[in-house]
């Protein structure tokens, strides 16, 4: 379902500003200025939003391929609040018009559409297969790390700038070459694959440009690419914890390590 939702939130914020104006102080009146008094803030008690089970259960059974995260009732009666990953809308009893925008409380000032945390990805990590990436321990290896890297990507490379400053950490690296945009970044691949001691060939290139002589060897490059597609990665580099949570991007040394201890180590793969 597409919404124009840049006009539809121009329009809401133009209707606010015109009620703020109104509520606020003075209006003209026959070339006077009136006062407006607006109800007293304190006789005002602030609305809490509850959950609705049936509506989810209506709109879910509305619309299948959505996913709804939350359906609440709001201050408006016959009005609920649906959330659907990133997005936040306003949608009748009917569950057929949605409008997409905030809820404003204009007694008491207040933004009733709240900014909602994202949800975190993951994914079954029993489809992954250790064999097929270049293993690398750092400290006691305690804590788990799987990247899927490609290695023209200059995203990547800063985030083995980063890495390098991680302790206590096993790193599982998927060589992924995204040909459409690299169209080297296979045969470089295959490269550090086949080199004798891979986790010295993929840092020597990935911090110093060093790429191992071309070589032929049975490698799961493809095998790699297969797994990523599956899981739904497109870009590179993409991190997986031990847990199956999903993050993308060469993230810092420090966000590295509080990503990594926020998660579970069991039950990885070692």
């Amino acid at each position: 379902m597409k919404t124009p939702h840049h006009t539809i939130a121009a329009a809401i914020a133009a209707t606010i500003t015109a009620l703020a104006f109104a509520a606020g102080s003075a209006h003209a009146q026959n070339g006077q200025a009136v006062k407006v008094d607006s109800a007293p803030a304190a006789a005002v008690t602030p609305f809490q939003k509850t959950a609705d089970p049936g509506m989810m259960a209506q709109m879910q059974s509305l619309y299948p391929s959505t996913v709804f995260r939350e359906v609440n009732n709001t201050a408006v009666p016959g009005i609920f609040e649906v959330v659907m990953g990133k997005n936040t809308a306003y949608v009748d009893q009917s569950g057929r018009y949605f409008l997409f925008g905030r809820l404003f409380d204009m007694q008491t000032q207040t933004d009733l559409t709240p900014a909602k945390p994202e949800p975190v990805e993951t994914v079954e990590l029993s489809k992954i297969d250790t064999k097929n990436a270049i293993k690398k321990v750092k400290g006691n290896g305690a804590r788990v790390l799987y990247v899927f890297s490609d290695p023209d990507c200059p995203f990547c490379q800063q985030l083995e700038r980063n890495i390098a400053n991680l302790d206590n950490v096993t790193i599982y690296t998927f060589l992924y070459p995204l040909e459409g945009l690299h169209p080297d970044a296979k045969r470089k691949a295959v490269n550090i694959w086949c080199a004798s001691d891979q986790a010295k060939a993929w840092d020597g290139f990935m911090l110093n440009g060093a790429l191992p002589a071309n070589a032929n060897c049975t490698n799961p490059v493809d095998q790699n690419i297969a797994l990523a597609q599956a899981y739904g990665i497109n870009g590179t580099p993409t991190l997986i914890a031990a847990d199956g949570r999903k993050m993308a991007g060469a993230l810092s040394a420090d966000r590295l390590n509080a990503w990594l201890d926020a998660g579970a180590t069991q039950g990885a793969k070692k």
